[in-house]
């Protein structure tokens, strides 16, 4: 276990100073993990999410289809005609985004929703880094409000056997979604700050034309799909990825008949950022070698053990350590380790485990916005800006991913307590 931890350790600090090479940094930890026989060779296919990967390679490719029909360009567009500068068509598109984020998986809401900011940017040169930070960390905050906004609500709703309303209202009592929905509107006044020197004013003008309705089409299927698949119990656990792989490659072929041109294949699977997909293969390798350790179930019984009968404190404990723990480990395996835990020290207490799922929730889900790496569709956002030729420092992310999360987590703290006690 300590050479495990030594070892988890050294790679996010790697991972955090040395930001080009994080996919190498990322693997290659992986790959010492395997030979020092921390986790053995059979179970590396089972600490790799493959549903993750195959959901965002299929996106990326799908958007990349998308982008070349100018829909993005449209929207922004549309969107910039609605407001009366910059600094709210910034906070504006990240609303938009979590709203979408509520309902679709955060990494696809990012593939989707950050090319129109890029095409904001350009248009009014302006840094289009703090607008796609933004759009990640909205993401990441409504991701907690519905079953199907994000894997660890996955995890918590076939846990503690919640439908997808339950996530509304539950007991008579407002559930997730209102709770990250209050906090989605505090933090409207945090990207108003941090977003205050945009004043450009707006100014209409001729609307792009869309090429190809298509791709924009096989997107909103993308959605429908995902969103019907969700009440589908007993699932294959990789469903998502083959909806968002198998539409891609739907759109390449329509692409490449319309165009009479097989090249199209070569084109836009170039397009694919491989680099993110072995950044995140790394880490899921690493979080398995540190699980199979008996790390995170050793971090799952110490709340067990310092909760006692005091229910404030150890939901304290669980909300803001979920928050820490979160920000530099991927969340769905340490949610999943807690769970169980979660529920026995409710019983031992004699307490609805509710309020401390919530807390759960909100601290894992929320926590992974403090850092560039703490959650996939940071990594995402960022492999997106890395091949439009931005990179984003670790301080210049943490600088709006701190307030914002602060005000998120506090918020939904509260309410929770107020609401669940």
């Amino acid at each position: 276990m300590k050479l495990a931890i030594a070892l988890f350790i050294i790679t996010y600090v790697l991972l955090l100073i040395f930001q080009n090479i994080r996919h190498y940094i990322a693997l290659g930890s992986a790959l010492l993990f395997v030979i020092l026989g921390i986790l053995p060779v059979s179970k590396i296919f089972e600490a790799i999410d493959f549903n993750v990967l195959l959901m965002i390679a299929g996106t990326m490719g799908l958007i990349s289809l998308f982008i070349e029909s100018k829909m993005p360009n449209l929207l922004a567009d549309i969107l910039v005609s609605k407001v009366p500068n910059v600094k709210w068509a910034v906070v504006s598109l990240a609303l938009f985004a979590g709203f979408i984020s509520a309902f679709v998986d955060n990494v696809a809401t990012v593939l989707m929703v950050v090319p129109v900011a890029l095409s904001i940017s350009k248009r009014f040169e302006i840094n289009p880094v703090p607008m796609v930070i933004a759009i990640a960390l909205s993401s990441n905050l409504q991701g907690a409000a519905t079953l199907v906004g994000d894997t660890t609500s996955i995890l918590l709703g076939g846990y503690a056997n919640l439908d997808f309303l339950d996530f509304f209202v539950l007991q008579g009592k407002p559930g997730m979604f209102f709770i990250v929905e209050f906090g989605a509107f505090l933090t409207i006044f945090v990207l108003l700050y941090l977003f205050r020197k945009l004043k450009q004013p707006i100014e209409p003008t001729e609307r792009t034309k869309v090429t190809n309705y298509v791709p924009s089409i096989l997107l909103l299927i993308m959605l429908a799909l995902l969103i019907g698949v969700s009440f589908i119990p007993n699932k294959p656990s990789i469903t998502n990825g083959l909806i968002c792989t198998g539409l891609f490659i739907v759109g390449l072929i329509i692409e490449a008949i319309k165009k009479k041109d097989l090249s199209v294949f070569k084109l836009h699977l170039k397009e694919i950022d491989y680099q993110t997909l072995g950044l995140l293969t790394g880490i899921f390798i690493v979080i398995g070698g540190i699980t199979e350790a008996g790390v995170i179930d050793a971090i799952a019984k110490f709340f067990a053990n310092i909760g006692g009968n005091n229910l404030f404190l150890i939901y304290t404990i669980i909300t803001f350590f979920s928050v820490i723990l979160s920000a530099f480990i991927d969340n769905i395996p340490y949610v999943a380790t807690m769970l169980p835990v979660v529920q026995g020290v409710a019983t031992t207490m004699g307490v609805d485990p509710l309020i401390l799922y919530f807390g759960l929730l909100s601290g894992a889900t929320l926590g992974g916005n403090i850092t560039p790496i703490g959650a996939s569709a940071n990594i995402t956002a960022i492999g997106i800006l890395k091949k439009e030729g931005h990179s984003v420092k670790t301080s210049e992310f943490m600088k709006i991913g701190i307030p914002f999360t602060l005000t998120a987590v506090l918020s939904a703290y509260v309410v929770i307590w107020l609401i669940w006690s």
